[in-house]
């Protein structure tokens, strides 16, 4: 862990900069494993649908459920209530589901990977690239306020940042800014969507979800 926070450092002095374009953006190098790669077919639908990269989508699901549905016979829920392959808490569910005209099961494999989808290019348009891993996995309020006042990041969060993003740096990287678009969140723990504001609170946690990505369900707490 400690190698991978000394991998994220040079990654924080990028995240805010101007946003750039998506094609300009290097894919992560996260290992993709058989168990992500065969929600392929979905994950291309939703990468056409919402303008995201395949590789980005296949690798946060990759960090967040390992592409796993279930879980000891049962839908695959972290202790904090984050759900399905995409592991979505039930205020951001709900409200990329109303949205986006989507079902009301929140671990139907399509509809979960198309509403983390649309979660990442709600992130992605607020804080560019790779801001917007560090949204998903510590909140947008949280991440805001570190860019507002350049108060730390969580050390997973950094970690996470680090397995998702290729590299340091570098002139093809477009990073993140707070661009003011407006967007609805979920308040963790709350089970509810509050409207975010060009600063939002600094109270917000860590997504709470969020383990080493070496690290297999079984060892999840």
């Amino acid at each position: 862990m400690a190698a991978l926070i000394h991998l994220a450092a040079p990654l924080m002095a990028v995240l805010v900069m101007p946003c750039g374009s998506l094609a300009q953006t290097p894919e992560p190098v996260l290992e993709i494993t058989p168990a992500v790669e065969r929600w392929r077919p979905i994950i291309a639908e939703a990468s056409q649908r919402f303008a995201i990269p395949q590789a980005w989508i296949a690798a946060v699901m990759q960090a967040e459920s390992a592409g796993l549905t279930h879980w000891k016979g049962r839908p695959i829920t972290s202790p904090a209530g984050a759900m399905g392959l995409m592991q979505l808490m039930p205020g951001t569910w709900d409200a990329m589901r109303r949205r986006h005209g989507l079902g009301p099961d929140p671990h139907d494999p399509r509809d979960n990977i198309m509403a983390g989808t649309a979660y990442l290019r709600a992130m992605y348009e607020r804080f560019g690239y790779p801001g917007l891993f560090a949204a998903y996995n510590a909140g947008p309020g949280r991440y805001a306020e570190h860019l507002r006042s350049r108060r730390s990041l969580p050390g997973e969060t950094r970690a996470y940042i680090a397995q998702l993003a290729r590299s340091p740096a570098t002139p093809e990287m477009p990073p993140a800014m707070l661009s003011g678009t407006r967007l609805f969140f979920a308040m963790e723990g709350a089970g509810k969507t509050i409207e975010s504001s060009p600063t939002p609170p600094a109270s917000e946690p860590a997504n709470p979800i969020f383990v080493p990505l070496n690290m297999s369900w079984e060892h999840r707490k």
